[in-house]
């Protein structure tokens, strides 16, 4: 049986980038694929030499042609884009034109940047270059989903991680942004084991689970504290959204930090599409911090969506529930500030124990009470649509 080149392109259609989610036919990472008696070489060019995919990339590239009836064998071939490859690569993922010649125009009238795997030396300010918006300014699809808890400790970050989970996990591109600078954890609930891919432009967030994520976690050591005044803060989450290739995610998650201060004012400024959902337990401590949460979020015209409920109750090997935080906080939340409680959540050691290793509850144990709680969560915050708001941005300058 003869394969044709174009059968085994359209074969590797499905097969995307791990790190920016989207095609490898449509980035033009295919540089050549033939077949000779059953035997198939694809040679591969990687966005920069020293990728930490590129085993990833390779697999992925291997399994999709070994499902082409004939095909008795793969070989896969790296190399490396060209700097124009790559800017035609960037203007993809940015929702720009991908246009050679204007790429060159570009480079002619001065506007040129060097490429290859660096931590952005000589970059110009932000503001100073054409043609970069804020990604999710009123004209972008983007859901901003912001969840927040007026404290610490009610399990914010663990369930905006397994929420997004849920909803990859049911067919939705999902990036996640952790805004909660001083006490980041994201990448390590999320499991993901790489660092960005960092040039002189932007840089890839890695992904995990199908979710892919920016975070402080991924530019400090372990123990290294961040001590930073308010506007220290600001110019950091507007980094994270004007210097991420993000693509065009359908929801974008951000993992508030607990409280009412600086993070919370520059999200309002710079996200103003964002909705907002608020993370609390049954006792009624956590309710009435959490309800100064979300009367920041109404003070500053984000629309309050609904309230989540977490460690609502402990299932005990008979069938019966015990209550250790009380009942109904959330229920009595949601009331006070006209929004439907949304989810409740129950305790589970599983889902500490899944932060912890990067395993997800929803991806290690899907079927369970909890990882049920989470899929039906997703289900209705996707059933609510997206917000109608109508609030100026900050424009980045």
């Amino acid at each position: 049986m003869s394969l044709s080149e174009q059968q085994l392109i359209e074969a590797l259609r499905p097969v995307t980038d791990p790190e920016l989610n989207v095609s490898i036919v449509e980035l033009g990472m295919v540089k050549g694929v033939t077949a000779r008696r059953g035997r198939v070489s694809a040679t591969i060019a990687l966005t920069v030499a020293g990728c930490p995919m590129r085993d990833e990339v390779t697999r992925r590239v291997r399994s999709a042609l070994l499902e082409v009836r004939g095909v008795k064998g793969v070989d896969v071939e790296l190399t490396v884009m060209t700097p124009q490859e790559l800017e035609a690569v960037r203007a993809r993922v940015q929702g720009r034109s991908a246009d050679p010649q204007a790429w060159q125009q570009g480079q002619a009238g001065g506007g040129g940047h060097s490429h290859g795997h660096s931590h952005g030396g000589g970059r110009q300010p932000l503001g100073h270059e054409e043609g970069r918006p804020n990604p999710f300014g009123p004209q972008s699809r983007t859901r901003v989903i912001g969840i927040s808890s007026g404290k610490g400790g009610v399990g914010k970050s663990s369930v905006t991680v397994n929420l997004a989970v849920s909803l990859a996990a049911a067919g939705h591109d999902v990036a996640i942004l952790d805004a909660d600078v001083y006490g980041f954890s994201v990448p390590g609930m999320l499991g993901v084991r790489q660092d960005p891919i960092v040039d002189d432009l932007k840089m890839l967030p890695p992904a995990a689970h199908g979710v892919r994520c920016i975070s402080m976690g991924f530019f400090l050591e372990d123990e290294q504290p961040v001590v930073w005044r308010g506007p220290m803060l600001h110019k950091a989450l507007e980094q994270f959204l004007v210097d991420v290739a993000w693509g065009d995610p359908e929801f974008l998650l951000v993992d508030m930090p607990p409280g009412t201060g600086d993070v919370a004012l520059s999200m309002a400024q710079y996200l103003p599409t964002s909705e907002m959902y608020v993370v609390t337990t049954p006792q009624p401590a956590a309710r009435k911090v959490a309800q100064r949460s979300a009367y920041m979020a109404k003070k500053l015209n984000m629309p309050m969506r609904g309230v989540i409920e977490n460690m609502s109750w402990w299932t005990m090997p008979d069938g019966s529930r015990q209550t250790p935080f009380g009942e109904g906080g959330g229920s009595q939340l949601a009331g006070e500030l006209e929004v439907p409680l949304l989810g409740q959540i129950p305790m589970d050691p599983a889902l500490r124990e899944g932060g912890d290793t990067g395993q997800p509850i929803v991806t290690s144990a899907p079927d369970s009470e909890v990882g049920r709680a989470f899929s039906d969560l997703a289900g209705a915050i996707v059933k609510r649509g997206k917000a109608r708001v109508f609030r100026s941005e900050l424009t980045v300058r």
